[in-house]
C-alpha cells in the first residue's frame, strides 16, 4: 500500500502507525448495562491481544430503512452512556454524526466522529465534524468510486484538519446487495490517509427485508481477512453477545464468542503482510 499519514487518536491508539487498529461494538446503544457489558468484554479481549481498540456505538441510527425501526437513545442519553464507557474503561470512542449541530457536543465526549456512508457528500456535516479537531472517520458512500473520496478529503482539509481516516463498506448496485472491491482499499490509501475496512456493513443487504436491512454475517470474517491481507490500517466491525437479538443490523453482526479466533487470525495476517 501507498504511504500514509499517522493519525493519532490518543496517546495509545493511532491509525497508520504499523499496527492493526480495531473499531468495534454494537450497531446502536441498546441500553446502559448492555453497552457497558460489551465494552468491558471488548476492552478485555483486545487488551489480551495487544490490539489498539476504539469502542463503537451509535446514539442514533438516523438512516434506518423503516420509520418504525429502533434508532437508539438519542444524543443526550447516548453521550452520557458513551462518556461512562470512556471513563470506566479508558478507551477512545467513535460514534456517528448525522447533522452539523451534533458535531460540537459529540466531540466533547468522542475521540472519532464518524460520517455515515449515505452522508459522506454532505458538505456542511463533513466540515462541521472537521472543525471540531477530532479524528474524522468517513465511510465511503456506496454510490462513490474510491477515487471520488478525494473531494471529501479536501472538505475536511479545508477546515485545517488532517486527522482523517477513510473506511470502505462496499459498493451498491441496487437489488439489495453490496460488493466489496479490495482494490478500493488501495486506491483510497493513495490519498495519503489511513484506510479501514468495515467487515460487517460490507455484507449488508440494504432494504433486503422490506422494512429493514438484511445481510449475511457469515461472510464478514472472510472479507476481513482479505482486507487485512491488502495491508489496511484498521478493521471496523459490529458485534453482539447474541446477534439474532440485536436491535439493529442483527443479520450482519459477529457474535462476540467468535471474535477472539477472528482477531487472532487478523493479527497474524497483518504481521505477515507487514513483515
Amino acid at each position: 500500500m501507498a504511504d500514509c499519514k499517522i493519525v493519532q487518536v490518543n496517546e495509545r491508539v493511532a491509525f497508520g502507525d504499523g499496527r492493526l487498529t480495531l473499531m468495534a461494538g454494537p450497531c446502536v446503544i441498546e441500553g446502559r448495562e448492555a453497552c457497558l457489558a460489551l465494552a468491558e468484554a471488548l476492552v478485555g479481549l483486545t487488551g489480551s491481544l495487544g490490539m489498539p481498540y476504539i469502542f463503537k456505538a451509535s446514539f442514533d441510527k438516523a438512516n434506518r430503512t423503516s420509520l418504525s425501526a429502533y434508532r437508539g437513545p438519542g444524543l443526550e442519553q447516548g453521550l452520557e452512556i458513551l462518556a461512562e464507557v470512556k471513563a470506566r474503561f479508558g478507551v477512545p470512542i467513535v460514534t456517528d454524526v448525522h447533522e452539523p449541530w451534533q458535531c460540537a457536543p459529540v466531540a466533547e465526549v468522542c475521540d472519532v466522529l464518524q460520517i455515515p456512508a449515505f452522508l459522506c457528500r454532505q458538505t456542511d456535516l463533513v466540515v462541521a465534524a472537521a472543525k471540531t479537531g477530532r479524528v474524522v472517520n468517513i465511510k465511503k458512500g456506496q454510490f462513490l468510486a474510491p477515487e471520488d473520496m478525494v473531494n471529501v478529503v479536501r472538505k475536511v482539509e479545508s477546515a485545517g484538519n488532517n486527522r482523517i481516516v477513510l473506511t470502505e463498506r462496499g459498493a451498491s448496485f441496487g437489488y439489495h446487495n453490496l460488493v466489496a472491491d479490495m482494490r478500493s482499499l488501495l486506491v483510497m490509501r493513495e490519498l495519503g490517509y489511513p484506510v479501514v475496512f468495515d467487515a460487517t456493513h460490507s455484507v449488508q443487504r440494504p432494504g433486503g427485508l422490506g422494512t429493514g436491512s438484511g445481510g449475511d454475517g457469515r461472510w464478514a470474517p472472510a472479507l476481513a481477512r482479505a482486507a487485512v491481507a491488502t495491508g489496511v490500517d484498521g478493521v471496523f466491525l459490529e458485534t453482539h453477545f447474541n446477534p439474532p437479538e440485536a436491535l439493529s443490523d442483527a443479520a450482519n453482526a459477529i457474535a462476540f464468542s467468535a471474535l477472539e479466533e477472528l482477531l487472532t487470525k487478523l493479527l497474524r495476517i497483518h504481521a505477515v503482510v507487514h513483515g
